[in-house]
This record gives C-alpha cells, structure tokens and sequence, in this order.
C-alpha cells in the first residue's frame, strides 16, 4: 500500500468482508483474530489481488517494503530540507542492518538494483514537479541531491527518454507519461 487511498479501499473490503478492522496504516492491516480467520484466508488473498494487493507472508518481502518505504521517505526528506539524503545511512541504520546485505537482498527479490530503484524514484519526483510546480530544473536538482541541472538532466533523458521541457509542457496538456 502506497497511498491513503489504498488504506482506505482496504479497510472497506476488509470490513465488507466481516472483519472488525483496528488500524490499517502502511504495509498492514490489524484485524480482531475470529473463529473463522483461516476459512476466510482466501477470500481476503482474492480480494486483495482484485485491488491490486497482495498477502505479504514472506519474511524478504516484509524487509524490501520497508526499504521501499524508506526511499520515499528519503525523497521527501530531501525536498522538504533541500539537503542531500545519504539514502545508504537512512536505510542501514533504520532497518539496523548492513546496507550491502540489504541492497543485495533488493536486487534478489526486485530483479533491479536498489541504487537504480532510488534513481527510478527520484526521476519519477522530478517528472512529478516538473509538472506540478513551478520549480526550474536547477532548483529540484538541488533539492534532489544532485550534483549539477546538467547531471539531473542527462539522468531525466536517459531513464525518461524525453528532456525537462517535455515534461514542463505535460503541465497545459494534463496527463504525465
């Protein structure tokens, strides 16, 4: 879950479903433990696919969410500081774990390296104020950490294929890519 939208739909499915639900926040559900708990397992894993949620069981799983987290986290971090977020200390120290184990436990479950996700994420950041805001390049890519307007966009080209000024048009047009 990613969203307060997606909390929110959870919960009515959940309720719909005969739960009393206690608290749905990010990445889970409490639910008051009934009787018929197990007979109904799969009618939650079925309701959860239909919204495009999954059941998380899996111990790695739990731990790439919370990276996963962690990076937006990270990202909001940086614009609302304008300092540049060490994304490796972030995630090391509050998941009390290597970040090298961490990242590789990344790539093995997500099939892309963590550093390429972060840089994914924040793209995906610039494209959003690009067309949201009125900030020029120059500003988010200070307030995105990166080192140059140059650098972030080359990176915007490479990983988008479009420039900044693509994206700054979407804006009177109304739909991003």
């Amino acid at each position: 879950m990613v969203c307060n939208r997606c909390t929110y739909v959870l919960e009515q499915e959940l309720t719909a479903l005969g739960f009393e639900v206690l608290d749905v926040k990010l990445g889970q559900a409490i639910i008051k433990d009934t009787a018929d708990f197990s007979h109904k397992l799969g009618a939650i894993k079925t309701m959860l696919k239909s919204i495009g949620l999954e059941l998380m069981y899996d111990k790695n799983q739990k731990m790439i969410n919370k990276i996963k987290e962690l990076v937006e986290k990270g990202i909001t971090l940086q614009l609302q500081s304008g300092t540049p977020t060490k994304f490796t200390t972030l995630i090391s120290g509050k998941l009390h774990k290597n970040y090298d184990t961490l990242s590789a436990l990344f790539s093995s479950v997500e099939g892309i390296t963590l550093e390429k996700y972060i840089i994914h994420r924040k793209i995906e950041k610039v494209k959003q104020l690009l067309v949201d805001t009125e900030m020029s390049l120059t500003e988010i890519a200070h307030v995105l950490g990166y080192s140059s307007q140059a650098y972030l966009s080359n990176q915007l080209k490479k990983h988008t294929g479009f420039t900044s000024s693509h994206y700054r048009n979407i804006k009177e047009k109304g739909s991003l890519k």
